[in-house]
């Protein structure tokens, strides 16, 4: 385009937002691990233990994500492992 309807020509801009608007989305809908502290941590765990999502192994001080089969010697990682491993549940069943 040439003179002044190149300077009206806007279509580039509305792509540039729309894309922009759509990253926001969809970081808005993933699920964050990184704000995990640790007093929510305790109770996620808590609460996974009462559902029967974890097994404490006390004599060897680790807890088993059920599910996955995977061993924790610490709450916060089980926590975040968890966070993480529903996020990608409930992801691969909206796929199906």
């Amino acid at each position: 385009m040439t003179g002044p309807d190149r300077l009206d020509d806007t279509a580039a801009n509305h792509e540039r937002v729309e894309t922009e608007l759509i990253a926001q989305d969809r970081d808005a809908a993933r699920v964050t691990t990184a704000d995990v502290d640790k007093t929510m941590a305790r109770q996620l765990v808590s609460d996974l233990v009462d559902d029967g999502v974890v097994t404490a192994v006390p004599d060897q001080r680790v807890l088993v994500h059920e599910p996955s089969g995977e061993a924790f010697n610490s709450i916060r990682q089980l926590a975040v492992f968890h966070r993480g491993w529903s996020a990608a549940q409930d992801t691969g069943a909206e796929d199906e």
